[in-house]
Parts: C-alpha cells; sequence; structure tokens
C-alpha cells in the first residue's frame, strides 16, 4: 500500500467557473409558486436571489486561498483517493479530531469552528482544550475519489478515516459528525479503542416506535412524523435513483442550488431566511463544491448504497452529545443514554440547526471542547 500524502490543492480551471456563469445566466425559470410560502418548494424569488449572488458576487477564487491555507492534501486508500484538509494547533498537547461531514453538507462548513478548535488561545479560550482537526471528504464528494464499484459504506469509511489518521501520525484520536458523518463517527465509536479513543454527535436519529415521556421526546416524534410524510422527498430519490436526479442536478447549477436550498431553509435555524442563519457566500461555498466538482450524483449515492442496510453499532468508549434546537432530528438525554451508556455529555444548545458549524461555528466548537474534555 502507498502511504504517500500529496498536496491537492484547490484549482478550479478558470474555463469551468466561466461555464457555471454563463449557464447561470440561461437559466431557465419554472413559473412561479402558486403560494405565498415555502409550502412548494423553493419560491423562485429566493432562488432567483441566491442564483443572481453566486453568479455576479460570489468569489470562488477567495474561497480557494482560504481553503488551500489548510495543507489541502490527498492520499490512496483501498483504491480511492480521500482528499482532506489538515488544521494543525500550535499547542503541544492537541487532541487529534476527525470531523465528518454529511450530505448537503460539505468540509467547507467545518473550516472556521475547525480554526476555533485548534487555536483555543488565539480565540480567547483554554490552550488546554486543542485539536489537530483533520477534515476529510467522503468518498464521491469534493475532491475525493468517486467510487467506481459499490462497496463504500459508513463501515468502510470509517476504516479508512482510521488509516487516513493513522498515515498523519495519528494512532489515537476522538471523532465527530452528523448527518452521514453520525453514520460513520458511529462506526468509529464501535471500532473504539485503541485508535478512537471517544466520539461525538450533532445528530441521532429518532424513529417512531420510542416511547414519549416529555415535551420535548414528543416534539422529537413529532419532527420524524413530518419529515417522512412531506419532507423526504429528496431522500427517497436519492436512495432508489441517485443517478436519475444526478443528471438534472449535474446539468443545472439553478438546480443544484435549489436542490440544496431547499434542506437549509428546512433545518436551519432561522427567521424565514436560511441566509439570515448562514452568509449567503458561506452557502455558495457548498453548492459550489457540489457543482464545481460534479458530485450530484457520486454523493447521493450514499443513500443508494447504505441508507436501507445500516446498523448502529454498540460503543463502549465515551459519548458526547449535543442537540441543536432546530436539527430535523430532536432527542432527549434519557433516548441518547438507553442507545449509548457510555454518555459523558448531553447538552441542549441555544441556537443552531443541522448545520451547526455553518450556523454557529463558535457555539459548535465549544460543544467539542465540553465533550471531548473528559478524555483528554
Amino acid at each position: 500500500m502507498n502511504d504517500a500524502i500529496r498536496p491537492h490543492p484547490f484549482a478550479i480551471p478558470e474555463a469551468d467557473l466561466i461555464d457555471l456563469r454563463q449557464r447561470l445566466a440561461r437559466t431557465r425559470w419554472p413559473d412561479k409558486e402558486t403560494v405565498d410560502d415555502w409550502s412548494q418548494g423553493v419560491p423562485l424569488a429566493r432562488l432567483q436571489a441566491l442564483v443572481g449572488h453566486w453568479r455576479d458576487r460570489h468569489d470562488w477564487r477567495a474561497t480557494e486561498a482560504r481553503l488551500n491555507a489548510f495543507q489541502p492534501s490527498s492520499t490512496t486508500i483501498d483504491g480511492l483517493d480521500i482528499h482532506f484538509l489538515h488544521i494543525r494547533s500550535p499547542e503541544p498537547g492537541a487532541l487529534p479530531l476527525v470531523i465528518t461531514h454529511g450530505w448537503s453538507g460539505s468540509a467547507i462548513e467545518n473550516v472556521r469552528a475547525a480554526q476555533l478548535l485548534a487555536d483555543p488561545r488565539a480565540h480567547g479560550h483554554d490552550p488546554r482544550d486543542a485539536f489537530h482537526v483533520v477534515l476529510p471528504s467522503m468518498p464521491g464528494f469534493g475532491l475525493s475519489g468517486k467510487p467506481r464499484a459499490p462497496g463504500w459504506t459508513p463501515e468502510r469509511i470509517a476504516q479508512a478515516w482510521v488509516e487516513l489518521m493513522r498515515r498523519l501520525g495519528y494512532d489515537q484520536f476522538v471523532a465527530q459528525g452528523g448527518d452521514w458523518g453520525y453514520s460513520i463517527t458511529n462506526e468509529l465509536g464501535g471500532i473504539g479503542l485503541p485508535a478512537v479513543k471517544a466520539v461525538h454527535f450533532n445528530m441521532f436519529p429518532v424513529f417512531e416506535g420510542l416511547e414519549a415521556r416529555d415535551a420535548q421526546e414528543e416534539e422529537g416524534l413529532r419532527r420524524i412524523r413530518d419529515f417522512q410524510q412531506d419532507h423526504s422527498g429528496y431522500q427517497l430519490m436519492q436512495i432508489q435513483t441517485p443517478q436519475t436526479i444526478g443528471y438534472a442536478l449535474t446539468d443545472s447549477p439553478a438546480g443544484q442550488a435549489a436542490w440544496l436550498l431547499d434542506l437549509y431553509w428546512r433545518w436551519m435555524d432561522h427567521d424565514g431566511d436560511p441566509t439570515h442563519a448562514a452568509d449567503m457566500d458561506d452557502i455558495l461555498d457548498t453548492i459550489s463544491w457540489y457543482w464545481l466538482t460534479g458530485t450530484a450524483a457520486s454523493s447521493a449515492r450514499i443513500y443508494w448504497e447504505s441508507m436501507r442496510t445500516f446498523k448502529e453499532r454498540k460503543i463502549d468508549v465515551p459519548v458526547a452529545f449535543s442537540q441543536f434546537p432546530r436539527d430535523l432530528h430532536m432527542a432527549s438525554r434519557r433516548w441518547v443514554l438507553e442507545r449509548y451508556p457510555t454518555l459523558v455529555y448531553y447538552n441542549d444548545v441555544a441556537r443552531g440547526g443541522h448545520y451547526p458549524a455553518m450556523e454557529q461555528p463558535g457555539l459548535f466548537a465549544d460543544e467539542l471542547r465540553k465533550g471531548f474534555r473528559s478524555v483528554r
């Protein structure tokens, strides 16, 4: 096995950026929705505003320059290139940490929080809470390789992360994730010692059939029923026919933007406009990440690959969990403790949704500091 780690900066060809702007300018718009809300999907005016900003004002080159400061690299593991950012701490006792993004999210959204985690001293926090942060892109996402055959399940990805961390010199580390990052981090927790010391989740899957004993648990069950009845269309499409939706999203940047903006509206903690929960340019960084790397189909396949087969692992190492108030899933401490008896930290956070590192990077970083403090 070749253990080489190769520099792999972000360097999108200028021709691709020109093509993007031209496609955005030629967008063929549908007629306006017949309602005054989001109940039929992303409103025409909202998407036209986002697309106009993307075409005329969003600066991908500035994003590239910011990301290229964090050692973007690739290494080949199990026959596939894995791309990652590596944000090293200046603190000698920093704890190695791998953060795994989800679908409709990206490694990019974790960068600001990672900077806070890597250098707490510079941001007014205790330097003893420092982390060396690794932000890999899952197979089929971003600049990581696109699998050419089935089999890249959360179990296989977790094993690849252990190998990635070993190659970076981290024989022992902690792990964090939400969304599909939850599934991979659950696998890492199941692997446990000696490689994985502890895990932190910002999402806990709630399923119908759980018993509700208080208002929070009732709300958790209501949210999952609402999701299944009215908001799971994207999931069903990507479970059943990811290749089919991939054609549309790979051909239309406006379509790619709408596909993701709809979910940001549903699960960000905002006042009616998701660009009030996260900066419009931050949202467009992730949308651009999917578009410019041509990963609409390859990223969606993780649903086809794993949604019907993934099973949660028993975890013996410490577990920490942060419940952000506007997440798709709402889980009580009791529910989390029943599934993970090694729970050492649970907190109901004041603000944030399904994308907390993008929405509330300071709160997200603070949750990880607290969640992992007991295993240093």
